[in-house]
This record gives C-alpha cells, structure tokens and sequence, in this order.
C-alpha cells in the first residue's frame, strides 16, 4: 500500500475561493503543522496540534451569546484579544439553534451536558464518545467513562460514533458501509499529541476509521461530523464556509507585531 504525503500549498477550497491574503501571510511561528496525505486513494488534510506548546480551545458564541457560525467570526474575535487563529475545524455535531448536541466544556466550564440518550442519526451509534484534555494530556473516552474521569476535564467535546477505542474498530461501521461524505475527526496519538484530519474525497466510516489506525498511528480516535465538514487552515490558505457552524475546535497564537 503506498502512502504519499503531500506538502502544504495555498490552494482554493472546495467551495473554489482562493484564499490570497492568508497565501501571501508570513509562515505562523508554532507548532502546529497541516498538511494533506493520501490513504487507500482517497485524499485528506491531517492538522497535527500538540496541546504542550498549541493553544487548544472550543469556540461557541461571543461574549453576546449570539453563536460565532463561522471560522471568520472566531478569528475576527481572537483578533480583538492580539491574538490569531492558525487552525480550526468544526468540533462536533449540533441543533438547529447550533448548540451542541452533546457535552462541551470550554476553558474547564461546562457549556453543555453530557448526552447518555439513545436516538437516530451518527451522534447515537454506540458507543459514542468524548475528546477531552485534562491535566493527564489528551484523550478519547467513551460517553460511558466520562463522568468518572479525574482530573476534571478543561475542554471536552462529546461526538459519535467512535472509530477507534484502544486500538479496535468499531463492530458495527462495516467495511461495505455505502455513506460516503466529506467527514472529520480527531484522533489521540499520544498524551500530548493529536491529530484533526478532514477527508477532501467521500469516505465510508470503516475506511476513515482505518486511515486513523493505519497511517496516523493512533488508538482511538473519535468522528465529528460528515458532510458540513470545514478547516481553518491559515498554513494552507483555507478558510472553508460552506454552512454555519456549531461548536468549533481552534488553535491560536499571539499576534504577531
């Protein structure tokens, strides 16, 4: 099986908008580094975030309660704090009035409660789960473990399905699965590390769950959402708005002068 990297490039997105101003910027002094590979032919950009030295945050409404919807909004208020968003990504599934679907807690504070319900859709194929970080590093639980958990979670965001729990694909995504969409997900590599991937070609569920496994290495690894899938990637020239957004998963650094 072949596996070509591809490096980073200023590109349109698939929406065909070009990006020129984040093309011409300055390469972003952090650690954070995307870029897109290609897996069993099909082609997808991978974020790696390492939440030592990448300032890892959940973005829902400003300070007005009025819901941010978009990757422009969330940098429009960084920028008011001196700071800038180098990547973001839509970080979980939500209603029509865009709150979460599921837990969210931003800055240690709960945002919204964990959702134990069985019910239609992506969200409530069990088991589901939640992304967290907590003075441990980063993980991926299943909604069942996450009230046990110690210490107490500073972001969290609750999704489903799971792809991949230690190590193991999940029994019911099937390899003949016929869903196929644009989808993301997140995926622990370590404690520290962590990997955002948006598929650019439509992928089923098992192929997007072995891409986690086989090329990223990773032993769990949680879905986000298919088809309103979106990227924030200022490395890259990509600043996806395809349709409002729910909660939003983001890396900042300080502005530069």
């Amino acid at each position: 099986m072949q596996i070509q990297a591809v490096a980073p490039i200023c590109r349109h997105t698939r929406s065909g908008i070009l990006i020129a101003l984040l093309c011409m910027a300055p390469a972003i002094a952090a650690a954070l580094e995307c870029s897109e590979v290609v897996f069993r032919d099909i082609r997808s950009t991978v974020c790696r975030v390492d939440i030592r030295t990448d300032r890892l945050q959940l973005f829902l409404a400003d300070p007005s309660g009025r819901p941010y919807n978009s990757f422009r909004k969330v940098a429009e208020s960084v920028s008011a704090r001196k700071e800038q968003l180098v990547f973001a990504m839509n970080a979980g599934m939500y209603r029509e009035d865009y709150s979460p679907v599921g837990l969210m807690v931003a800055d240690g504070q709960q945002v919204h409660r964990l959702n134990m319900a069985s019910g239609f859709g992506n969200f409530y194929l069990k088991p589901n789960g939640v992304f967290i970080v907590s003075a441990t590093g980063a993980h991926i639980v299943e909604s069942s473990e996450y009230r046990s958990l110690q210490p107490a979670a500073t972001l969290a965001t609750q999704s489903g399905p799971l792809l991949l729990h230690g190590g193991q694909l999940n029994s019911h995504i099937s390899p003949q699965g016929t869903s196929r969409l644009i989808r993301n997900g997140v995926g622990v590599v370590s404690d520290h590390e962590v990997v955002f991937v948006i598929s650019e070609d439509p992928v089923n569920f098992y192929d997007f769950a072995v891409l986690f496994r086989d090329q990223f290495h990773c032993a769990d690894a949680l879905y986000l959402d298919g088809n309103v899938s979106s990227l924030y990637s200022r490395s890259l020239g990509r600043a996806d708005e395809h349709v409002p957004l729910g909660p939003i998963i983001g890396v900042t650094i300080a502005a530069q002068r």
